[in-house]
């Protein structure tokens, strides 16, 4: 009988994939193949050997932090973030890490990389850095528009939509991106359905729709055209010069947050489960959110395909809203820019990973990133120009961040009992959000994704130009926004009676999920039985 003491002496490190190898071992003893040395050679045969260079570092990169504490918060949410840092980097295929001003744990496990987290990756892909949120970015469209902020805002809710499940058949929005040949590709196989459902769709969370006013004068124009984006630059300028003043002028601005909906979590999905599989077969000891996928093997090359499809998914997505938007409200477009920062971008044969980071390098062209970062609902959103600074991998912060988790933000709000103080919820968000227009897709304000949920945006701003990040070359002053807000507890955490049919039968099938994962992880199932 093959034991772990005989694997080892035969080479294999120990890792997760004795579990594989036991079993197999185990499927020839059955066949009646009794001979050690023999079934020691069916393992050589059937399973690589782990690359002794791909074993984890024994001390990890150090990496460039753009922040630094300003008060007893900072400094502990900078500790759990460093934390986690250090422990990622000691993956053999990252090459280098930086983490932004908006940093903070984006979980407990080892290994995950932190909101405001970049690395730098040779040739590999970690779906685990770039998460199931893929491809979450920002758009902005400037207009004008004869309509009041009310009237506007009535206009977006028709034209967007929140919360979880997708569209209904009678109220998809279609786009030619739906229809590319790329279902073939076994990452994004039979997700269409997702890609069609999902179209002008938001989903939950920190993810919003917000109407602004961007300032228009010639320092801004200028920036514009003497950076490369001279079609962007020139048409604002037309406007400015069109004025009766011909000096500064104003225009509406919409800007929509969001990723990839249903149709990305399911590619990150599959790729997370490729990349632990795979990374298993060649590397040991590496944390789950450190599992990776070749890029020169046609599995790493499906899958980098797959994330390419999705990021133009996500930018018709964005677009989609807004050109919804500008119908119905009959608004004129003048020009329209975005950003991705939860994504992964190529540079010759390394893989630039941003969880939550906006680029700020040079593009093919030449020209410096031009970015969207958002603060706070009642803050401005600022239009950056990056500066390429190497050493935070050309990366800004893609927001304000947090300090406190959502229910560390909540649990300041209970009264005596230990329930939610409404009353005083609703006026801090009330005075945080003064004279503004926001609205709660839910219907329920969310305290955690108020202004009151969020790092200090002043603090934020300072260090982008401290770091030098990225040089602020225009704000969108807020008017008002859609915000998701509180959709209420998961179905899984309400009552029977609060549920219906379809929900049901979700939960029990997700329940007999796990314990079938459960029972894999124990080397009861194989990595096929969970497709």
């Amino acid at each position: 009988m093959i034991t772990h003491e005989d694997l080892i002496e035969a080479g294999w490190p120990r890792s997760a994939l004795f579990q594989q190898l036991i079993a197999a071992a185990r499927e020839y003893e059955a066949r009646g193949i009794d001979d050690k040395s023999y079934i020691l050679k069916l393992l050589d045969r059937d399973f690589s050997k782990p690359d002794p260079k791909l074993q984890p570092r024994s001390e990890p990169l150090s990496f460039g932090e753009a922040i630094e504490a300003t008060c007893e918060e900072d400094e502990s949410n900078i500790a759990a973030v460093r934390r986690f840092m250090n422990q990622l980097l000691r993956t053999p295929v990252i090459e280098g890490g930086a983490v932004m001003p908006d940093a903070c744990p984006a979980g407990a496990g080892e290994a995950v990389i932190p909101v405001g987290g970049a690395i730098a990756v040779k040739n590999a892909i970690l779906p685990a850095a770039h998460s199931a949120d893929v491809c979450c970015s920002m758009y902005a469209s400037v207009f004008t528009c004869d309509k009041s902020t009310a009237e506007m805002l009535d206009h977006l809710t028709e034209s967007t939509r929140f919360g979880p499940g997708g569209r209904k058949p009678d109220d998809l929005v279609s786009h030619p991106v739906i229809e590319e040949d790329v279902w073939g590709n076994k990452f994004l196989n039979g997700l269409q359905n997702y890609a069609r459902i999902h179209m002008a769709d938001q989903g939950d969370g920190n993810h919003f729709a917000y109407l602004g006013k961007l300032r228009i004068n010639q320092q801004f124009t200028t920036a514009l055209i003497e950076a490369g984006y001279n079609e962007i630059g020139e048409a604002l300028d037309k406007k400015r010069l069109e004025s009766p003043s011909g000096e500064e002028i104003e225009l509406y601005s919409l800007v929509t947050h969001h990723g990839s909906r249903g149709l990305g979590a399911q590619v990150y999905k599959r790729g997370h489960k490729a990349a632990i599989r795979e990374t298993e077969k060649i590397a040991h000891n590496i944390p789950k959110a450190a599992a990776w996928l070749d890029t020169e093997t046609d599995l790493g090359q499906e899958y980098w395909e797959a994330l390419e499809y999705v990021g133009r998914w996500t930018r018709a997505n964005h677009v989609a809203i807004h050109k919804r938007f500008l119908e119905f409200s009959g608004a004129e477009l003048v020009t329209e820019f975005g950003n991705e920062h939860n994504f992964v971008w190529k540079k010759g044969d390394i893989f630039l990973h941003g969880k939550g980071a906006t680029p700020a390098w040079k593009d093919e062209d030449g020209r410096p990133m031009l970015g969207i970062i958002p603060l706070n609902m009642a803050e401005p959103i600022l239009i950056t120009l990056g500066k390429d600074n190497q050493d935070y991998l050309g990366f800004a912060p893609h927001g304000a961040g947090r300090n406190r988790s959502r229910t560390a933000t909540l649990r300041q709000f209970r009264d005596r009992k230990g329930q939610p103080d409404e009353a005083k919820i609703a006026n801090q968000i009330a005075e945080s959000t003064k004279g503004l227009d926001i609205r709660w897709w839910h219907g329920k304000a969310d305290l955690s994704e108020s202004p009151i949920g969020y790092k200090n945006a002043a603090q934020v701003r300072e260090q982008i130009e401290k770091f030098e990040l990225a040089d602020i070359v225009a704000e969108i002053t807020p008017l008002g926004c859609i915000m998701a807000g509180d959709g209420g507890p998961q179905p899984w955490m309400r009552k029977k009676d609060q549920l219906t049919p379809k929900q049901i039968r979700q939960i029990d099938h997700r329940s007999k999920r796990r314990k079938e994962k459960q029972k894999w992880q124990r080397g009861k199932l194989d990595w096929e039985d969970l497709d």
